[in-house]
Parts: C-alpha cells; structure tokens; sequence
C-alpha cells in the first residue's frame, strides 16, 4: 500500500518524491514503466492511490487511465499536469472514471490545495475542466473499450485503408466502418486518420509490424488511361 507516480520526467523523479512525502503522501513509489510491466506493478504494489502524469501518453492518456481504472477499479486515481493540457481532452479523464484532475494551469495554490485534498482521501477536479463539461448541451460519451473487431478495423485504417476498402475486406457495411471511426476518435481523443494512426502505434494497440499489406484492387494516382486499360485486355 502507498503511492504510485508514473510520469516519464525521470530527472524530476526524486524532487517529486520528495515534496509528495513531505506533503503527506506515504510510500511514494516514481516509476516510467507502461503497458504491461506497469500492469505487473500496479497488481504487485496495490497502491492506494495512483496518480499519472497527464502527458504520459499525450492525448490518449485519459483513454489508457480509463483502462487502468477498469482493471484496478479499487485504486483511487488522478491524473496530474505540470504545465498545459487542453481542457477538451482533460475532461475525458473524469468522464472515463478518473475522480480527480489538477494542473498548475490553474495555478499553483489551486495544485497543492488539490493534492491536499486527495491526499486526505477526497477529490478534486479542475474548475476549468468542470466548466467545459457543464458548456455541452449532451454529456459526452466515455471512452468505450476498444474490441478484437474493432482492431481490425483499425488495422486497416493503419495500413491506409479507404472506408469501401475496409468494408469489403471485413464483409462489413461502410456505415459500420464509419461507426467504428467515430468511437475511435471518441475513445482516444484524436481529430484526424492521421492523429488516429499515430495514437493507435504509440500506444502499441496496433504494433508497426502489422503494417503491411494493402487492397487487392489498390490504384495509385494518377490513375492509368481508360484507353490504355482497354488496350492492354485486348
């Protein structure tokens, strides 16, 4: 039991360690381990509370938190940010089950009277981040999880697929592909296919091995002349 911080600020490890225990904090533990040696550390240490850097993972970091919070659901967890984080994405942190959200965006004695707080057991979240939730006229959707099928689809959408393309190769309907998209923009916080892609490697939900094939039918452009095709059948 004790306190887990996961932030990739390695040089900044002790310092952080330091002032967390000198506030309170017990058994602080600094760690930059991720995926699945995380996983091992978190079911070895059961730390009573977790707290992650809010830049871990950039802008899927609300979406890998909301994975840990259904794996370990009886930890208490925060995500933290020294610095600026957009308040659109850090909202996505208390809507995938996180309790608490601090940045010194809002200022440094807002930060510390926040860690107090959660250091005595309560909750605290950013007044900005309160405030972008309650401007949306609907509630926006947590990030869903991610299926073996939808993977596939994202697979594909990695190797440069085209809706039809994904479509016909999984015998699935384009408005399932284009359903599928949405919930990973949702679910990961991107805004584009590119950002989508680069989110989807960096969290190693599709590994850059996988990438390799491409459609049976695929053109490139230009696009060769019709009468050229017709007089190659001939």
């Amino acid at each position: 039991m004790g306190t887990l911080v996961i932030s990739r600020e390695i040089n900044n490890h002790l310092y952080y360690k330091q002032r967390l225990e000198a506030m309170g904090f017990s058994d602080v533990t600094m760690t930059e381990l991720e995926k699945d040696a995380l996983n091992f550390l978190i079911h070895e240490m059961k730390p009573k509370l977790l707290m992650m850097d809010a830049r871990f993972y950039e802008c899927c970091t609300p979406f890998l938190m909301g994975e840990l919070h259904n794996k370990f659901p009886k930890i208490k967890m925060a995500a933290l940010c020294i610095g600026n984080y957009p308040v659109d994405t850090a909202m996505y942190f208390i809507l995938n089950g996180i309790k608490s959200y601090l940045t010194t965006y809002d200022g440094y004695e807002q930060f510390f009277k926040g860690l107090c707080q959660i250091r005595k057991g309560g909750e605290c979240v950013s007044p900005s981040v309160l405030e972008r939730i309650d401007l949306r006229r609907d509630y926006p959707m947590s990030a869903g999880k991610i299926t073996d099928k939808q993977k596939e689809v994202l697979r594909l959408i990695c190797c440069g697929f085209k809706d039809r393309e994904i479509a016909e190769t999984l015998a699935i309907s384009r408005n399932t592909v284009v359903n599928h998209k949405t919930h990973f923009f949702t679910s990961l916080n991107v805004r584009s296919p590119i950002e989508l892609v680069r989110a989807a490697l960096t969290m190693e939900i599709i590994r850059l091995e996988e990438i390799y094939f491409y459609p049976r039918d695929m053109t490139l452009n230009p696009l060769p002349d019709k009468k050229i095709k017709k007089r190659r059948k001939e």
